[in-house]
């Protein structure tokens, strides 16, 4: 089971004092859609305006902090 942040552990002892479920604010179902069509719309447009040079150049860097996290291994001591 995975560790539970400071966060979490505050909630469940709210819950608990007060005997009730705390329930998470309903999203505005309109604006989970503009946002979602944005973001579709966001990625093709940036993708299309860099130069391959520079896709790869953001592809190697976010393949670098994948391997950095797995590995433990800070950023500035890669390369």
């Amino acid at each position: 089971m995975a560790r539970k942040d400071f966060a979490q552990i505050a909630h469940n002892v709210v819950e608990i004092s007060t005997g009730e479920t705390l329930k998470p604010a309903e999203k505005n179902a309109a604006a989970v859609a503009l946002g979602r069509l944005g973001g579709l719309k966001g990625g093709a447009a940036r993708a299309a305006i860099l130069s391959d040079d520079a896709k790869r150049e953001i592809a190697q860097k976010a393949a670098r902090a994948r391997w950095a996290k797995e590995k433990g291994v800070p950023l500035e001591n890669q390369r």
